[in-house]
């Protein structure tokens, strides 16, 4: 991704559904030449079941609706105070294998946390980022002709309690942490602007820009 500009729009808290349609609409209408963006948001409640997703996953999801969608990974949760970053990059373009476009994903959030003083690692048989074996980001991408979408889920100061209404990731018993228990409440703001810089840095583009203007659902 050398010597490009890296875009970002920071959309708040929005509804899961349009938001990933959105993403479908941007990934399918961008030419060569479309700059790469990246999407940062909280979501409203909601499961999200990936393309591998086993239904025995979803212990007793509730009132919390679930949606079947087209990232890979099996089920996951989605609510207020977590930071997502949906990654909407031309991977062909960038020279970026799939496994390695992962790595720095992971990369990226181990060094915002160390920015917090919170020593993290990734695990090469399960995607997401973890510290002392409990999980605090999950992945889960699409590449569709060579372009990604879908992203990455970072619990900063969340409701945990709907991880145990599922096998988060389709790992019985995972055991689920956020920002907020291992060093105090953190603003979602300021931990987006870490995390910015991080994955400016990790995908090794030249700079970053933030976007004017939301979604058009």
């Amino acid at each position: 991704m050398s010597g490009l500009v890296l875009g970002f729009r920071e959309l708040g808290l929005v509804p899961y559904e349009p938001t990933w349609q959105a993403m479908q609409r941007f990934t399918s209408q961008r030419g060569a030449d479309t700059p790469d963006e990246v999407w940062l948001l909280q979501h409203l409640p909601v499961f999200t079941q990936g393309q591998a997703g086993k239904a025995e996953h979803l212990l007793f999801p509730g009132d919390i609706p679930v949606v079947q969608v087209d990232r890979g990974g099996q089920v996951t949760y989605h609510g207020p105070g977590q930071l997502v970053a949906y990654l909407l990059l031309d991977v062909r373009r960038g020279g970026l294998g799939v496994r390695e476009l992962v790595s720095r994903i992971e990369r990226s959030i181990i060094a915002t946390l160390a920015d917090y003083g919170v020593t993290a690692l990734a695990k090469a048989d399960a995607p997401g980022v973890y510290v002392d074996g409990a999980k605090i980001a999950s992945l889960g991408l699409r590449i569709r002709n060579g372009r990604s979408f879908h992203g990455l889920a970072l619990n900063v100061d969340m409701d945990l309690e709907p991880f145990r209404r599922i096998n988060p990731c389709g790992y019985a018993d995972m055991a689920m942490t956020q920002l907020r228990d291992l060093v105090g409440p953190r603003e979602i703001a300021e931990v987006s602007a870490r995390l910015r810089a991080q994955l400016v840095h990790h995908l090794d583009y030249a700079e970053q820009k933030t976007l004017a203007g939301g979604l058009e659902y």
